[in-house]
């Protein structure tokens, strides 16, 4: 059924290691446009080709050049995303308008069956409005979009949580991180035996310009819950209490037990960052389906960050999704 969707245009979600994504296929203009549209998402904000391994990928882009070779050698099927020139076979409405195309191999049996049976590659934004928490099981996917607009594909709860890392392969220069995720710089300069450099959140481009962004995951806000959302560290845990007294219910997503009294809330999030990652956009949807006031994200302290880089990666979703609390 799901290959029948695909073929007549349809849209098929699909479930990932890192979130579930809204499937279309790559080469079918009208298709793509349609995610689009339902996703509600900016023009220039490119997607992401889904592909079996290298040789599907060798279809979208028009040069595989050895840094790619290594790279997919040494994680693919997994959250890494290569930026390369696009295959002109690409549709320009995949891509924002723009000359790269971003291609991955997901780590999921499920969708790597679906790729080998529709033999050819898949869009695959998160399936959710644009801007709003990513889905990390098919029931978020059920709760968007009807049934007679996306088949979903029901995987189960996806491991990874956050989307994948981006990694961008100039034809010169050296390679550029645009999107973190749990495959860190440090990981891929160590395959290309090469530097890497770091795009962070303040310099990368918004894809709410009319340009087109090299990347998704650029927008300032992104990955955001419907209710007003800010970020604090432990030491503003008084100016919290104010805050949250005074705007009324709170939902507080911390590492350590409650932080607030009744009527606020704590979800209790794990102290390492791969599994906060794979709890974080959950989380995120359990604290706003009671419909709070506020919900309020305690920030890693410097000691963790310092230990694992991969903290870079969850900053990243929390500083696109929150605001800081001043």
């Amino acid at each position: 059924m799901a290959i029948a969707t695909l073929r007549r245009g349809g849209l098929v979600a699909f479930p990932t290691e890192t979130v579930y994504g809204l499937g279309a296929s790559a080469f079918d203009t009208v298709a793509v446009e349609k995610v689009f549209r339902l996703k509600g998402r900016p023009s220039t904000n490119p997607l992401i080709v889904h592909v079996s391994g290298p040789d599907m990928a060798q279809r979208v882009v028009s040069v595989w050049p050895p840094a790619a070779r290594t790279l997919a050698r040494a994680f693919w099927p997994g959250p890494l995303s290569i930026v390369l020139p696009k295959s002109p076979s690409i549709p320009d409405v995949v891509t924002g308008g723009g000359p790269t195309v971003a291609v991955r191999c997901p780590d999921h049996p499920t969708t790597l069956a679906l790729l080998e049976a529709f033999a050819s590659p898949l869009v695959g934004p998160s399936a959710n409005l644009s801007g709003g928490i990513s889905p990390t099981c098919a029931e978020h996917v059920h709760d968007v979009f009807p049934l007679d607009e996306v088949l979903v594909l029901d995987g189960g709860p996806c491991r990874a949580g956050i989307e994948s890392t981006v990694v961008l392969l100039p034809t010169s220069g050296f390679a550029r991180v645009l999107r973190p995720g749990l495959i860190t710089a440090e990981q891929i300069a160590e395959v290309l035996e090469s530097k890497v450099e770091h795009a962070t959140t303040a310099t990368t481009p918004n894809a709410d310009c009319a340009s087109p962004a090299l990347s998704p995951g650029m927008m300032d806000r992104h990955y955001a819950p419907v209710a007003v959302t800010l970020r604090f560290n432990t030491d503003q845990m008084d100016t919290l209490t104010r805050h949250a007294d005074h705007a009324g219910r709170t939902v507080v997503l911390a590492f350590g037990p409650a932080r607030l009294g009744a009527p606020h809330t704590t979800i209790e999030m794990p102290s390492q960052p791969d599994a906060y990652a794979a709890r974080l956009y959950s989380a995120l949807r359990d604290a706003d389906a009671g419909k709070p006031s506020l919900i309020a994200i305690e920030m890693p302290d410097a000691r963790k960050q310092a230990q694992d880089s991969r903290w870079i990666a969850v900053l990243d979703r929390l500083t696109r999704a929150s605001k800081p609390l001043v």
